[in-house]
C-alpha cells in the first residue's frame, strides 16, 4: 500500500522520547511516563512536559540531572526469582522486589535491567531480564506467540483428559485463554483429592492464567515455577542468582523472533 504523503509531512521525525528512553535501558515506557510526569527529565535543560516528544537522538536528555550516554549493547539474563519478591521496581508499601535480588546476583558494571512480563510474588522461577527496551516490548506481546513453560503443584483431582480439553482454549468469567498444552507429570495421575504436579505451556501470558486456569479446573495452586520462557530455560540456576545469556543464542532468538514478527505481518496483510 502506497505511503500518504500527507501522513508523512505531518508524522514528526524521529521517535517519541519514551520510545528512545526505553530503547536505552532508563525504564519502562510505562515507568518514563510516570518519569515524565514528575517532571524528572529534561532536554537541554528544560522539564520535559508530554511524552508526545518526537526526537531524533538523545542528545541533551537528561534523568534526574544525570545526562543519558548512548544505549548500551543488548543484554540478556535468566534471573531465578524467589517467592515473596514483587516484579516491580519499588513498592511503597515497603515490600521487597526483585531489585533487592539483583543488587547480588547481578555482575558489578552491569547496566540497568528491566524484567520482561511478570511473576507474581508468589510465583517463582524464570524471570528474564534486558536493558533493551524494544527486546522487553517484543518479547511480552502476545502476538510474539512465545511459548511460557510453569510447572504447577495444585491441591484436587483433575484428569489428563480434561487437561488437553484446554488446548482447544477456554473461556472464564468473560476472559478467553487461547490453547494451553498442559500434562499430569508422572506419578501425578491418580485418583483422589491430593497435591499433583501438573506442566503448562501457554503463549499469551494473561495476568495469573495458569492459576486461573487450574482454579477453574477445582485445582488449589499451592506452588507455581516458570521453568522456561521462549528457548531460555531455568534449568539448574540457583534461586535468587542470575546468569547471562550467551550472545550467540541471544542474537538467534532475536534473529527468529524477528522472521516471526515478519511472517505475521505477510499473513495480516493476507487476512485483510
Amino acid at each position: 500500500m502506497p505511503t500518504n504523503p500527507k501522513q508523512s509531512e505531518d508524522r514528526p521525525e524521529g521517535d517519541r522520547i519514551a520510545k528512545l528512553l526505553a530503547r536505552a535501558g532508563v525504564a519502562s515506557r510505562r515507568e518514563i511516563e510516570r518519569m515524565i510526569g514528575d517532571g524528572r527529565i529534561t532536554l537541554h535543560g528544560k522539564i520535559v512536559e508530554t511524552p508526545a516528544t518526537f526526537l531524533t537522538s538523545l542528545r541533551g536528555v537528561s534523568v534526574d540531572g544525570k545526562a543519558v550516554g548512548p544505549a548500551e549493547p543488548s543484554q540478556l539474563f535468566a534471573f531465578h526469582k524467589p517467592t515473596g519478591l514483587l516484579t516491580a521496581e519499588r513498592d511503597f508499601s515497603g515490600r521487597a522486589t526483585i531489585y533487592d535480588a539483583l543488587v547480588n546476583a547481578l555482575p558489578k558494571g552491569t547496566p540497568r535491567m528491566m524484567p520482561i512480563g511478570r511473576l507474581d510474588l508468589n510465583t517463582e522461577g524464570l524471570l528474564l531480564l534486558t536493558n533493551d527496551g524494544g527486546l522487553k516490548r517484543k518479547m511480552e506481546l502476545p502476538a510474539s506467540g512465545i511459548p511460557r513453560t510453569y510447572r504447577a503443584r495444585a491441591f484436587g483431582d483433575v484428569s489428563q483428559e480434561q487437561l488437553e480439553d484446554l488446548a482447544e482454549g477456554v473461556e472464564i468469567e468473560g476472559v478467553r485463554y487461547g490453547s494451553i498444552n498442559a500434562n499430569l507429570e508422572r506419578g501425578s495421575g491418580k485418583s483422589g483429592a491430593r497435591n499433583q504436579w501438573i506442566e503448562m505451556t501457554i503463549t499469551e501470558g494473561k495476568n495469573r492464567e495458569v492459576r486461573n486456569v487450574l482454579e477453574y479446573l477445582g485445582m488449589e495452586v499451592n506452588r507455581l515455577i516458570r521453568t522456561a520462557y521462549g528457548p531460555f530455560e531455568l534449568a539448574d540456576l540457583p534461586r535468587g542468582q542470575a546468569a547471562r545469556i550467551r550472545k550467540g543464542d541471544l542474537d538467534r532468538f532475536v534473529s527468529t523472533l524477528k522472521q516471526a514478527n515478519k511472517q505475521a505481518g505477510r499473513q495480516t496483510d493476507n487476512d485483510q
